[in-house]
């Protein structure tokens, strides 16, 4: 009975391996060219869970992953990190990016898209980059291209040299420019452009100005933006290729996109079918602080502020006058703060305040002490932060920043500060308000209910979507037939146009008959002579 037995279960075991498929993992092709820190958290996320899940990834990125030991399903290629702060500098003649919080939007928006033509040139110039070009029997070699939505398009035509779909990740989330190139109208009158410091209440104003800044980027985009990444794709295929694709064309062939947002943190608004939000995919459970940090948090009987400007902005940069208003508020409290400060030999720090170069900020933001949270308004620190429900004290520097602590503002979890007029009694001021009044926390509190609330975690929802790409082959069911609409044709300019002729062309018409039948000459009656 017992070897009976054992021959059931060994048989049933032969069974459930034929029902595995083992060999379900897919060869997938990422490239991200961007050499921002901060975007490679959600690259970064998705590119340990793919692997982990089976696939095959070959990765080309600046910021290797090597150190982590992903396995033999792990490839990298490291590129160099491209040097855009140089440019920056000349455009927009600041020193800083703290210097930034008063540039123009549409300077900002210049600037983001030089940056883009420019970087995604030097990327296809290394040699790196050039044998994944260069490669022989590409056909089949992968089964789908993962690429960054953020000015480096140029990376798509790897897509059209390997044969296969394009899944794209916003690490912005919402931009305006999506609209068409997912072939969805998105309504200025209540879509805030992300550049803009409004929400989706605007008044007559704001709504003038966003209408002002939509189709600004996308006239730049279509006659300036375009034929600059165009020209790039010229300069490095025309050699390679018979006929080299338009950006516009190579965008065609994206099946879906996984944009780094979620609810409650950006309002409603129009989305297609392969717009998927998956905002927080990088948020993991809180690991445990290093001991002189746990230390530091759980001896903070009146709770603990935490300070953190992002991986852009530093907070070395500030100048001494400010530095001095933020070291004499932080001194006259009784809460510790945590503050992530380049330069560790920052003198004369009051008793209660630790600065450190780099804080594990996630972890940090779930300890139960930590009761408001100092940031710039980045998009991922705005996400931990609602996912720990910890309020915000905002002092936005440039892009998405000033609209996503308004979005706070607005929903009651944030306050702002403006770092050019920033004084010990505003801080303090609006310090005290967050710690103090309930209701922030509460708004938080609700706020983060909301932003966890999914039917299936971003993670697990991003890899649902990719999956299901690939199995889909490409899954062209999911894209709007707008995609393939010329820009006029799209907003229906050719439409407008012709009611337009069809009422001014009459109008014209008449005025002109009514003008030539007022100058023709009158002719005068012949005078009557009287006879005598």
């Amino acid at each position: 009975m017992q070897l009976r037995s054992a021959l059931h279960i060994f048989f049933l075991g032969l069974v459930a391996l034929q029902q595995l498929d083992l060999g379900a993992g897919s060869r997938i092709l990422a490239a991200f060219f961007f050499p921002g820190k901060s975007h490679s958290m959600m690259t970064n996320a998705i590119i340990r869970e793919l692997v982990k899940q089976g696939h095959e990834v070959t990765f080309i990125t600046a910021f290797s992953l090597a150190k982590e030991n992903l396995g033999p399903n792990y490839k990298e290629i490291v590129i160099p990190h491209y040097d855009f702060w140089p440019e920056i500098k000349q455009m927009t003649n600041r020193n800083t990016v703290l210097e930034m919080t008063d540039l123009p939007s549409f300077s900002f928006l210049r600037m983001v898209n030089v940056m883009g033509v420019h970087s995604t040139d030097f990327a296809f110039e290394q040699p790196e980059v050039q044998a994944v070009i260069n490669e022989k029997n590409k056909v089949g070699k992968y089964d789908l291209l993962l690429a960054e939505q953020f000015f480096n398009e140029g990376a798509l035509i790897l897509g059209h040299l390997y044969q296969i779909p394009i899944i794209t990740i916003s690490t912005f989330g919402y931009a305006n420019y999506l609209s068409q190139l997912f072939g969805i109208m998105s309504p200025w009158s209540y879509v805030p452009h992300a550049y803009m410091p409004y929400t989706d209440r605007m008044s007559l104003w704001e709504r003038i100005g966003n209408v002002a800044i939509s189709g600004a980027e996308d006239l730049v985009r279509e006659f300036s933006y375009y034929p600059g990444q165009d020209a790039v794709l010229k300069k490095h295929f025309s050699k390679l290729l018979d006929r080299v694709p338009t950006i516009k064309e190579l965008e065609r062939n994206i099946s879906a996109i996984l944009l780094n947002t979620y609810m409650p943190l950006a309002s409603a608004r129009p989305l297609a079918y392969n717009m998927i939000p998956v905002g927080g995919l990088h948020i993991q459970p809180p690991k445990a602080l290093p001991e002189h940090l746990q230390k530091f948090l759980d001896e903070a009987t009146h709770g603990a502020i935490y300070f953190s400007l992002g991986s852009q902005v530093r907070s070395a940069d500030m100048p001494p006058e400010k530095l001095k208003i933020f070291l004499d508020v932080f001194g006259s409290l009784k809460q510790r703060v945590l503050w992530k400060f380049e330069d560790e030999t920052l003198p004369n720090l009051p008793a209660n305040v630790r600065v450190q170069s780099w804080l594990p900020q996630a972890d940090i933001l779930a300890h139960p002490n930590v009761k408001v949270f100092i940031a710039h308004g980045g998009l991922f620190g705005t996400q931990e932060a609602v996912h720990n429900g910890i309020p915000i004290l905002g002092m936005p520097v440039y892009c998405d920043q000033h609209q996503n602590i308004n979005q706070g503002k607005n929903a009651g979890y944030a306050l702002g500060l403006d770092y050019r007029t920033v004084s010990v009694e505003k801080l303090r001021g609006l310090l005290l308000e967050l710690i103090e009044n309930p209701k922030y926390r509460n708004n938080m509190k609700r706020a983060s209910r909301v932003f966890r609330d999914r039917p299936l975690g971003a993670m697990d929802t991003a890899m649902y979507w990719i999956n299901y790409v690939i199995e889909h082959r490409g899954a062209p069911h999911l894209v709007a037939a707008g995609v393939e609409l010329p820009w006029y044709q799209f907003y229906l300019l050719d439409i407008v146009a012709l009611a337009l002729a069809a009422i001014l062309l009459p109008i014209a018409a008449l005025i002109l008959i009514c003008r030539r039948s007022s100058s023709k000459p009158k002719k005068n009656p012949s005078k009557k002579t009287k006879k005598n």
